[in-house]
Order: structure tokens, then sequence, then C-alpha cells
């Protein structure tokens, strides 16, 4: 059996954060483990509140984690304080993790700053850098890049530049009216690889960065290489999609589960 460790918010509508990637994993046939970063209040319509663990409570959560069950593979979502992006930087790097992706979840697709400028300070210089890939969105490529992006072609230059400045490979994530859903992966040393994502006509994506960013960190916990890796989540989050769940009064979630069977489908 191996192994996945999840770092982030809790979701209380079970969309998104870590319930999505618990979730991910389990489809996924990994063992999945979480610490949790923040409380929040949110359905499928928003989030009403949130009440961050202090840096000593999620210390603890991952030294009980790496000492007893070993993760083969780490995701981190979104983290909202320089403290908690220095507890796990260092808890990395102490325990000598592997396989970490790293959804750096900094600008909502409003273009709204989810995080401070402080914040997004030490994310750059103390977690990015220990991350195998790095997922951003076309607004989050932007702050990391330092650039506008406007076309394929700024995608992979921003993607050049992130892989350069922190020295990890990036999967940039298309969408924002600019492609369908066209990701980029960009590994040092490497010529870049586009991803084709299927279009399909789903206004229920609520969870899709968590449950890509999970279903990756899935797939390197098996030994898969990255490329690989994202192909396979890339499949698996356009079929969780096609399944067409529709639930909340808003971006509802998908289903994770669509693809389980067994005599406890029923």
């Amino acid at each position: 059996m191996y192994t996945a460790l999840t770092i982030a918010g809790s979701d209380s509508s079970g969309g998104a954060g870590i319930q999505a990637d618990i979730k991910t994993m389990t489809a996924n046939r990994v063992y999945a483990m979480s610490a949790i970063t923040a409380l929040t209040a949110q359905n499928t319509t928003g989030v009403t509140d949130i009440m961050e663990v202090t840096p000593k409570f999620l210390a603890e959560q991952l030294d009980s984690i790496f000492t007893d069950i070993h993760p083969d593979a780490i995701k981190t979502g979104m983290v909202a304080s320089s403290e908690l992006i220095e507890t796990i930087a260092q808890k990395l790097t102490e325990y000598h993790a592997k396989n970490i992706v790293v959804d750096p979840v900094m600008v909502a697709t409003s273009g709204a700053r989810l995080i401070s400028e402080d914040a997004i300070s030490t994310l750059k210089s103390k977690l990015l850098p220990l991350a195998t890939v790095i997922t951003p969105n076309i607004p989050e490529a932007e702050v990391l890049s330092g650039m506008e992006i406007k076309s394929e072609q700024d995608m992979e230059k921003a993607a050049e530049t992130i892989c350069d400045t922190l020295g990890c490979s990036v999967l940039l994530k298309g969408g924002h009216q600019l492609n369908d859903a066209n990701d980029l992966l960009l590994q040092k040393g490497k010529e870049p690889v586009w991803f084709h994502g299927k279009r399909i006509d789903n206004p229920n994506t609520h969870g899709t960065g968590c449950t890509l960013s999970s279903a990756i960190a899935s797939n390197l916990a098996k030994g898969r290489d990255l490329e690989t890796s994202v192909r396979y989540a890339k499949n698996y989050i356009s079929d969780a999609l096609a399944a067409m769940l529709d639930l909340g009064k808003g971006s509802g979630p998908m289903n994770h589960a669509f693809a389980i069977e067994g005599e406890y489908v029923r």
C-alpha cells in the first residue's frame, strides 16, 4: 500500500481541501493521511469563516505522521500565513520528504489575492524550492513569473522563468479564458509538454485544483514519473467532471468516487 499526505485546509462542504484530497487519494488507491492547516466554514456558494491552526499544532501533526507512516508523496494546498508555511518547509526538510506537489493557492480565478504579500514571499523562498512540481493557475503564474500571460507562448515563457527561478518543475494550468484547459508541464532540461484537456460542459468545478494536485501526488507515490503522473491525474479529473454530479446551490463538487466498484456500491 502506497501512502500520501495532504497538508491543507478543511472544506466543510467536502468538495475541496482536505476532503477532496482524501477522496482523490483513495480513488487512486493510495492510503491518505492529512495535516490540517485551517478549518473553514464553506459550501458551494463561498467561504464564511476560517480558523487557522497554530504553527505548533501543525508541527505536532506532521511529527506524528512522519515518525510513524512516512508518506511516499506529499501534496500541500492553501496555507495562508508565513508561520505555517515556514513550519511545513522545516518539517519537509527535516524528514527528507520526497515527491512534493505544491498547489500554490494565492490568487482566485476572479483575480482576488487569497494570501498576504508576506506569505507569498515566504512561499517563494521556503516552500516552492522544495517542490517536485508546483501547479499554479494563470493568475498565480503571473505573480510567480512577474509577467502577464495572454497566450500559450506566454505560458511557456512564464513556466520557464518560474522553473529557472525556483528550481522546481511547473505544471501551469490553462483555462481562465485562455484555452480549453490545456496544461503545460515544464521540467528543467526537458522540452515543454502540453496536455490537451477534454472540454466538459460542467459548471460544477469546486475543488478541481485540489483534486488535480492530489491525483498527481497519488501517482508519484506509486512510483510513476512526473509526466505519466500528470497524464493519469488529468484523465482522473476529466472523468470525475464528466460524471456530472450536481449538488449545492453554487459551483458544486465533482464525483470523486465515479470509478469505485464492489459490494458496497449499493
